[in-house]
């Protein structure tokens, strides 16, 4: 078992940021930064970054702002400039790691929240990762019209497609072992506050805008992975309005992967090993050894 590291980071505005490190055996051969998602935290990556270490990749992450060990108050309460901040951690993070190691690539990697975080970091900085990776992702701006913005975010919401459930985070995944585990962690399940929840979403209208997504170099490779089980992805419709958006802004290397009846963490499915040798056949195409 590869044990990550704390690594001390600090946001633009002096927030203690919990950042973790995993390091390969040997010499690394690039960076994959991760960027979880909502109403959890980055430790729950472990098995990802040990099979990612395992393939020679250096691993790190951060636990957003109002998660996991940055959590400084009620889990998920950021307020409306705290997404904003949450945004920028992620470059904070980059740009520290093409400090450290100025020669390694370096991808990015989003999960649900993360990956809609990430969605937003690469309208301005795609020149400063060599790749993106998309999970339980969906073009965010439609899921807008669903919502109550003036209320927090539920997460148990998405659960109505399973009723009746065993659980209500059923929706997460099939392997019941999994989903328990997540609802006995005290870092997992909630969601935003209202303020942070509006901010996000409305910073996400920038995704919609052709001339915003026109900004993103065309080159960059793009792998997005979901379940088409997921209800954050409205049975594919959202996962493949962004595949659509990316490739109508002239991306030229957008790889769509669906996994038939998984749910929304992909990563912790009952076909986990699969999900993870297809990751890796990728990174092994734009981070050869």
């Amino acid at each position: 078992m590869t044990s990550p590291t704390r690594i001390p980071v600090t946001g633009r505005d002096g927030t203690t940021i919990a950042t973790y490190r995993w390091e390969p055996a040997g010499s690394p051969r690039a960076i994959v930064q991760l960027t979880h998602g909502m109403g959890e935290h980055l430790l729950r990556y472990q098995h990802l970054a040990e099979t990612l270490t395992a393939a020679g990749f250096l691993v790190q992450g951060q636990d957003h702002r109002g998660h996991g060990a940055t959590m400084a108050g009620e889990p998920g309460h950021i307020g409306a400039a705290g997404w904003t901040a949450l945004v920028d951690d992620i470059d904070v993070l980059v740009q520290r790691a093409h400090d450290e190691h100025p020669d390694l690539p370096l991808v990015l990697f989003g999960h649900s929240m993360g990956s809609f975080a990430a969605q937003q970091y690469v309208l301005d900085h795609s020149a400063d990762i060599t790749a993106l990776v998309l999970s339980g992702t969906a073009a965010i701006d439609l899921l807008e019209p669903a919502l109550d913005l003036d209320a927090p975010i539920d997460l148990s919401g998405f659960n109505a497609p399973f009723a009746p459930a065993r659980t209500d985070y059923d929706w997460l995944s099939r392997d019941e072992a999994q989903v328990d585990a997540y609802i006995a962690d005290e870092l997992c399940g909630f969601g935003l506050d209202a303020e942070a929840g509006k901010a996000m979403f409305h910073a996400a209208r920038a995704l919609a805008d052709p001339a915003r997504l026109a900004g993103i170099r065309r080159d960059l490779p793009v792998y997005i992975a979901v379940g088409d089980m997921d209800p954050v992805n409205g049975q594919l419709a959202l996962s493949s309005a962004l595949v659509q958006r990316l490739e109508a802004a002239g991306l030229t290397d957008v790889t769509s992967v669906v996994y038939p009846q998984a749910r929304h963490e992909i990563l912790n499915e009952t076909n986990r090993a699969e999900v993870e040798a297809d990751l890796l056949a990728w990174l092994d195409r734009v981070v050869p050894r």
